[in-house]
């Protein structure tokens, strides 16, 4: 029965995951100081040409956050994102754990947070894999490509 869905379950994942990619990304671009508090933050992790690699990140994540929205793309861009993820999980949150919500300390106004763990850079890194291991599923520009008929009014 369920089988006949099969090719829409990668939806929900290719909105999430794209529209998650964009935000991060664009706020690495276009928000106040995002470039410059991104290329710092990398600066002081170690990593080479800090402010050409927080271009090339945050337009990796506007890029391939949008292919994955319109289903275009989505083997090598979801390859190129699960490097991303690694890279951000290895040199930033690992250090802090596995908890996304990471309480540091209670504040008069309540918790007080820090860093996010890994967890969120694992449950992107498992939806990409499921997104590499269906493909793009319906509603996607790489099937209306493969099927330009089935799409025909």
């Amino acid at each position: 029965m369920f089988k006949r869905f099969k090719q829409w379950a990668p939806i929900p994942l290719r909105l999430m995951l794209g529209i998650g990619f964009v935000y991060h990304g664009w706020l690495k671009v276009f928000s106040p100081d995002g470039h410059q508090l991104f290329a710092g933050m990398l600066g002081s992790l170690g990593l080479p040409a800090p402010g050409i690699t927080a271009w090339l990140v945050a337009w990796v994540e506007i890029i391939g956050g949008a292919a994955l929205i319109i289903g275009a793309f989505v083997t090598i861009v979801s390859v190129v994102l699960i490097i991303d993820m690694l890279v951000a999980m290895f040199t930033v949150h690992l250090h802090y754990g596995f908890n996304f919500i990471n309480i540091v300390s209670m504040g008069k106004q309540g918790p007080v947070f820090g860093m996010p763990g890994a967890e969120v850079n694992l449950l992107y890194i498992a939806g990409l894999i499921a997104l590499l291991l269906s493909g793009a599923g319906e509603w996607s520009e790489e099937r209306l490509v493969k099927h330009p008929r089935h799409y025909a009014t």
